[in-house]
């Protein structure tokens, strides 16, 4: 690809998993210098212009990443094409993504975890409703993502 690919993370209400997965993403391309345009999104608008949930905030955090500036926004018809790829945290974002997705566009969807070996058609759980705890788990599954999808961009070694 001669110019720089262009990733992004979609969820429900992008306070949570996209976020994370997109924290995750820009740790692991900075890790193994892969030059990439990275960002978030949700299919619903209740959370635009919001800050992450303070348990994303705060588990981004204990893994050495800041998102508090972060902001929520919601998947746009030209997000299609401004994006090479357009990565779904779960079925359901999938489906909605593949329904908004103007014909012709660009954009190649997936699911995050498909990315992973052994993980393919797994959805990254939603947190919200849950324990806390439910955010590190959603930290593990979006960093596995993460690593998987950097390292397919980066090509052979």
């Amino acid at each position: 690809m001669a110019e720089r690919p262009a990733i992004l993370f979609v969820c429900l209400g992008n306070i949570c998993r996209s976020p994370l997965a997109e924290a995750a993403f820009r740790r692991e391309a900075e890790r193994i210098g892969l030059d990439v345009a990275v960002d978030s999104a949700g299919t619903g608008d209740w959370h635009v212009g919001e800050p992450p949930d303070r348990r994303a905030i705060a588990v981004a955090r204990a893994n050495g990443v800041d998102i508090s500036g972060y902001r929520g926004r919601q998947v746009t018809a030209a997000d299609f094409d401004r994006f090479d790829h357009v990565v779904a945290l779960d079925l359901a974002n999938l489906a909605r993504l593949r329904a908004l997705q103007p014909a012709g566009s660009r954009a190649d969807l997936s699911l995050l975890l498909d990315h992973v070996p052994g993980r393919e058609g797994e959805p990254v759980a939603d947190p919200y409703y849950g324990a806390d705890a439910g955010f590190d788990t959603t930290w593990a599954d979006v960093t596995a993502g993460a690593q998987a999808l950097a390292r397919r961009l980066a090509g052979p070694e």
